[in-house]
């Protein structure tokens, strides 16, 4: 086709294409309450399975007396660990290769651990006769934080494990540490800081349950479940239940949200599971949501010694962390097998640093098992929180310009692909562009300005920033993996010959809209509209395999994945383009939605006829049908990068403070669908701003959790939650498939430093180098008037 002649491609945007901001097709159910949830599910002679926690954190287990229990009327089925040690299965392993108790046999090792469970005809006659089991239990010392579990008088958590001498469940180091001692030998300055990043919740707005059907005739289990990873459920449950994989099968239907709650396999799963297999009728658990909070995965409760080293001219020389991470009672981190402390090491990734070196040690405490990965890659909203606290504090100590010092230290955009001093390879970014647009937007000058005339009437405003490049996507499979199955991911798609297609996947949508978007990522492979496709996900019986979506792997993997497997059919269409037009293959050329003949573009056929001719007039030796699988393993993780700038004023006499102004530059890579990439920009900083001003889940010195409902442990309303103005920058990923990065979880990962490090620079000059979050109004009253840091590491005292 000549430069004078037409294109008859198909607009992509009118057909919902990339770049469309297409409505989400989910919503037209969600709105109508059409959503079908995990409580949704009624099966005939269905029974309802109740669970019983420990009121205490640690105990030794004297007695289990269940006789009344069994006497309540409808009751049908009672279990205690020790039956569930008549079938192997009081003990399950964790996705990090530790075991965590299904049911408590020896002791209990938190407040909330499961100790019984029963089956009865309703849910409410389970609940009473939980209420009628008796335990004897022998209250043991408790633990609720690193420094105590490290004490040499300090009592052993995981005694049920042979060798076990300490409460140290791993240490793990990266990073080139002769190196950096030599940088920090010769540094001018060495900037130290030290802080807590407390344990948070993902508390989705769907709590977590199941319910299991084992078909004695069949010898084939269902199991409808909260899950992120049905693909992943399904080998864990074949290994702890001894049942042949093909016989099982996971279905996950619409979640409440997951936020990485939903990624591991919870006693309650397996508890039911086993409830069907012996009353061969199924079962229903459906946890409340006090259970939910003490009970399922925590994120985060990570302690941090960082150290800068420094030339007085602001250049970093190297940079040195420790840190101490809280796990709780077992080891339950979902993450990549190699990777102890998760991605952790991804900090500094945006900074040009020669040298950095990491350390890293996990402990059992008393508490529910921490560190799923809340919306982030696998620890990575630690690692970016720790880097801008680090480099703030860094900046003041050298009398340098905030902004000004992450610039110079800033990766430049000719220098990419980066090495990270710990290994990471980046791929493309302008991070002192976003820097730039960002300060632009926030009026940078304007409010130094205004800040120093607010200081001489008494007023206290702050300005912080945070940037952070997170890394994406974990599939490469020479390097990641869950319980040795590497993290690649994989989509089928099938054309049905009226040119409607629909499309399968190994992830799982939770809120991130990808019944939307995997089909604008078909459409503009193939030019069908957005609306002739339909998106399934969720069923083992009819997906293809996937490691699930968390992480941010859904557009960098499995939307990969989606492309490839367009690419096949479009392949093979265009074979049958030749046929239909007479012509040699390689004398056929596309178009969106149309093939056409090189030499004369006027004849051409649809893609729809294409899908047509698949059934109807194949080619002598083509195999009728089209469709594709497409298995997607990247080469690399993809980084995008976000600058997020926060002003505040803080009221000296009180400690509160409030958001003026929140600005967001986000460089995602191409982005698919601009409206739903905002929706996650704006959720990920609520998400946040909730981190830094009042989400606060603690314990007290007996290992009580301080949190466990909503009055205490606060989610913000549209109320509290500011206002935020967004920015973008487009840098396309130069090895995915579509250019795409990411973005679900880079908000949340980026947000918090910025708003704490406003509340802190508001605070530059009264002595105080750090409050750990949330930065709670009495929090920054007690630093302004003791003039020093504010620790909130548990136990939290309650009796004042």
């Amino acid at each position: 086709m000549t430069l004078t002649e037409p294109s008859r491609a198909l607009d992509e945007i009118k057909i919902g294409g990339m770049g469309a901001s297409r409505k989400r097709v989910e919503d037209n159910r969600f709105i109508r309450g059409k959503g079908h949830y995990i409580d949704d599910v009624v099966l005939p002679g269905m029974l309802h399975m109740e669970i019983l926690r420990s009121p205490v954190a640690h105990a030794r287990i004297r007695s289990i007396d269940t006789s009344a229990a069994w006497d309540v009327p409808g009751v049908r089925l009672v279990l205690t660990g020790e039956m569930m040690a008549t079938r192997n299965l009081a003990w399950m392993p964790t996705l990090s290769y530790d075991t965590q108790a299904v049911l408590a046999t020896d002791k209990v090792r938190f407040q909330g651990q499961e100790v019984a469970c029963v089956i009865a005809d309703d849910p409410y006659i389970a609940k009473d006769a939980c209420e009628a089991i008796v335990v004897e239990y022998e209250q043991l010392p408790v633990i609720v934080n690193p420094t105590q579990a490290l004490a040499a008088d300090a009592p052993i958590i995981r005694d049920d494990k042979q060798g076990q001498h300490d409460n140290v469940c791993f240490n793990w180091e990266v990073g080139d540490k002769d190196g950096t001692d030599r940088a920090f030998a010769e540094a001018d300055v060495v900037s130290r800081i030290r802080m807590h990043y407390p344990r948070s919740h993902p508390s989705p707005l769907e709590t977590c349950g199941s319910v299991a059907d084992f078909d004695r005739a069949t010898g084939k289990l269902t199991v409808y479940m909260t899950t992120q990873a049905p693909h992943i459920v399904r080998a864990a449950v074949a290994l702890i239940a001894e049942l042949p994989e093909h016989l099982i099968r996971i279905v996950s239907p619409d979640l409440g949200g997951g936020f990485g709650n939903k990624v591991p396999v919870y006693p309650g799963y397996v508890m039911s599971i086993l409830a069907s297999i012996l009353t061969e009728r199924p079962v229903k658990w459906i946890e409340d949501r006090t259970s939910n909070l003490i009970s399922t995965g925590f994120g985060r409760d990570v302690y941090l010694t960082g150290e800068m080293a420094l030339r007085q001219d602001g250049k970093i020389l190297g940079v040195r962390m420790h840190t101490d991470s809280d796990h709780g009672a077992f080891f339950g981190d979902a993450q990549p097998s190699k990777f102890k402390i998760g991605l952790l090491h991804s900090a500094f990734s945006c900074y040009d640093i020669p040298t950095a070196h990491l350390t890293a040690r996990g402990v059992y405490t008393n508490k529910a098992p921490g560190g799923v990965a809340y919306r982030c890659s696998f620890r990575v909203t630690e690692a970016m929180f720790f880097q801008e606290r680090m480099v703030q504090a860094a900046a003041e100590d050298l009398g340098i310009d905030q902004a000004e010092f992450r610039r110079m230290n800033f990766v430049r955009d000719d220098d990419f692909p980066h090495r990270t001093p710990f290994g990471f390879l980046t791929d493309s970014g302008q991070y002192a562009k976003c820097l730039q647009v960002g300060l632009d937007a926030i009026d940078y000058e304007g409010f130094r300005r205004e800040q120093a005339e607010a200081a001489k009437n008494g007023r206290l405003l702050g300005i912080g920033i945070s940037c952070m490049t997170e890394p994406l996507g974990a599939g490469n499979s020479r390097e990641y993996d869950i319980l040795g199955i590497k993290m690649f991911d994989s989509a089928e798609l099938r054309v049905h010959m009226t040119g409607k297609a629909i499309l399968r996947t190994g992830a799982k949508t939770q809120g991130q809209g990808h019944e939307t978007t995997w089909a604008q990522i078909v459409a503009h492979e193939l030019g069908l509209p957005a609306d002739d496709i339909v998106v399934e996900e969720g069923d083992t019986d009819t997906a293809p395999f996937g490691m699930g979506t968390y992480a941010s792997r859904s557009t960098p993997v499995a939307g990969a994945a989606v492309a490839m497997a367009a690419r096949k059919v479009r392949a093979k269409a265009r074979k049958l383009a030749a046929h239909l037009l007479e012509v040699s293959e390689e004398d056929v050329e596309w178009e969106l939605g149309r093939f056409y003949v090189r030499s004369a573009p006027d004849r051409g056929v649809t893609i729809q006829e294409c899908a047509m001719a698949a059934y109807s007039n194949m080619p002598d030796g083509l195999e009728p049908g089209l469709e594709a699988n497409a298995y997607y393993d990247p080469p690399n993780l993809t980084w995008p990068f976000g600058c997020y700038i926060v002003t505040v004023e803080v009221d000296p006499v009180t400690g509160v403070w409030d958001v003026l102004r929140v600005v967001a530059v986000d460089d995602c890579g191409v982005r698919i669908n601009p409206m739903i990439v905002e929706g996650q920009i704006m959720g990920g900083l609520t998400e946040a701003y909730a981190m830094s001003s009042m989400q606060f889940i603690t314990f007290d010195a007996e290992g009580n959790c301080i949190g466990s409902n909503f009055m205490d442990y606060l989610l913000p309303t549209a109320w509290e939650t500011p206002g935020y103005e967004l920015h973008e920058v487009v840098t396309p990923c130069p090895h995915h498939p579509i250019g795409a990065k990411g973005i679900g979880e880079c908000a949340t990962v980026g947000g918090p430093a910025a708003f704490v490090n406003a509340v802190m620079d508001a605070l530059k000059g009264h002595g105080v180098r750090n409050v750990d979050m949330p930065l709670l109004p009495d929090r920054v009253h007690e630093a302004l008037t003791t003039r020093a840091d504010v620790s909130g590491a548990p136990p939290i005292r309650t009796d004042s």
